[in-house]
């Protein structure tokens, strides 16, 4: 009798186990995240899933099966619509299996991956989309010029996570991947009105863009600098300050072989720098120019840095009072000088109450703003606005507007444009005043 109830006992066991096994996945929720050149769709499941994806035409449509799904899925985010998907459906196929069914506006290039949990998420299946015959993820930024075709400088933007990536997660539910986009916004905000400045952002919404595509779209975008903006964080809430971030050295050296390695890379490196291609160069002759590019960039890099983390001492603690290095990928564009600010830790309860309020973003927008553009002032690219400026400094001159002038007449007097006159002074009309101090070119 007891070989027989030990028997029995583990026969049960052995049924648990394999009812555990082929327990059907919850789908406990779905997120839809909009980006501008594609749409990202996750499911929140209970544990890995198997599933296949495929796309039908007449009408354009997306399937997705997932399999051993349990019944009732909660996919309400479904009903909401993006650019590429008309509308959705689902339903149960083969007893346990799901069906969901989008009905698309365009051709699609579809992607899906199954994500492990980690300490923010569960685990979760990804479906991408992409538009077919899209190139572009953002709409086309033109770059400002002055009257004489001078160009302006073009500081790209970069703020960290978004979409279904948060970042770090600080006390009241404060994101990194908000707080970061806010103080982009800011920053953008004051390079558009400030002459001789184009700003770019790599993503203008809560939407996630990948790590190489930052850097590849930095370069796209005609970079003379990018900012990477984020919020640290720690273990320990005690941990506080910002901080600035260059390449390493060792950082370096992993680019430059992969670089080399990839033929994809050859035709168009160093085009931050004068475009420069190491198509139909030899190896010896690539590497030197590589590693030339590289090292004007690093060094342009940590000057850049130095002067934002300057300013940033001024509004903020500092966690280290020199500019770090390290490997980020964001920083590894070889032919575009790179910063990474840690803007704070969100990790620390009063900085993340700092860096949720709407002054500190402004008050750390400005300081990362005045370090950079105390750089570009200093060493300005050649061909642009700030580098005729730094050339004729010497040669502008004050003037008082007496009573009777007006800009034509102090252009003409002058021998030059009214618009150079008013790009000088900011100047968004004819409009002075007597008293008023102007600045005037030499002809």
């Amino acid at each position: 009798m007891r070989r027989m109830r030990t028997l029995i006992v583990t026969l049960v066991g052995l049924l648990l186990m394999v009812q555990q096994g082929f327990a059907a996945v919850k789908i406990e929720g779905v997120r839809v995240w909009p980006a501008p050149d594609h749409t990202r769709i996750v499911f929140d499941v209970s544990d890995r899933v198997e599933h296949k994806i495929f796309t039908l035409d007449n009408p354009g449509r997306l399937v997705i099966d997932i399999s051993n799904v349990s019944p009732n899925p909660q996919l309400d985010a479904l009903k909401s619509p993006s650019e590429l998907v008309k509308r959705a459906r689902h339903a149960t196929r083969n007893g346990d299996d799901l069906r969901v069914v989008l009905d698309l506006t365009q051709k699609i290039k579809p992607r899906s991956f199954v994500l492990s949990a980690n300490q923010q998420y569960g685990n979760r299946l990804v479906v991408d989309l992409y538009p077919q015959d899209a190139e572009s993820s953002e709409p086309v930024q033109t770059v400002k010029n002055d009257a004489n075709a001078r160009r302006s400088v073009v500081v790209v933007i970069d703020a960290g996570h978004g979409g279904d990536d948060p970042g770090a997660l600080g006390p009241f539910g404060i994101r990194e991947k908000t707080v970061v986009l806010a103080i982009a916004k800011e920053l953008e905000a004051l390079f558009k009105n400030e002459t001789g400045f184009t700003p770019k952002m790599i993503r203008s919404g809560d939407y996630y863009v990948g790590l190489r595509s930052r850097t590849e779209r930095a370069r796209k975008m005609n970079a003379d600098i990018l900012v990477s903006i984020h919020a640290d964080a720690f273990k320990s809430p005690q941990a506080k300050g910002a901080s600035v971030y260059t390449l390493s050295q060792r950082g370096a050296s992993s680019e430059a072989a992969r670089w080399l390695a990839e033929s994809e890379n050859n035709a168009d490196l160093i085009g931050g720098v004068g475009s420069v291609s190491l198509d139909n160069k030899d190896t010896v002759l690539a590497g030197v120019l590589l590693d030339l590019s590289q090292t004007a960039s690093m060094r342009a890099s940590v000057t850049t840095g130095g002067q934002v983390l300057s300013e940033l001492g001024k509004v903020t603690k500092l966690h280290k009072k020199q500019v770090e290095k390290a490997g980020f990928v964001v920083l590894k564009s070889p032919d575009v000088p790179s910063i990474l600010v840690e803007t704070g830790f969100i990790s620390n309860p009063d900085e993340a109450k700092n860096l949720n309020n709407k002054s500190h973003q402004r008050r750390l927008a400005s300081a990362i703003f005045n370090g950079v553009k105390r750089y570009f002032h200093d060493t300005p690219p050649p061909g642009t606005y700030l580098a005729w400026q730094k050339e004729n400094r010497k040669e502008i001159r004050e003037y008082k507007i007496a009573r009777g002038d007006t800009l034509s007449d102090i252009a003409a007097r002058n021998n030059v444009s009214l618009l150079q006159i008013k790009k000088l002074n900011s100047l968004t009309s004819d409009k002075i005043r007597v008293g008023q101090v102007i600045r005037v070119p030499a002809s």
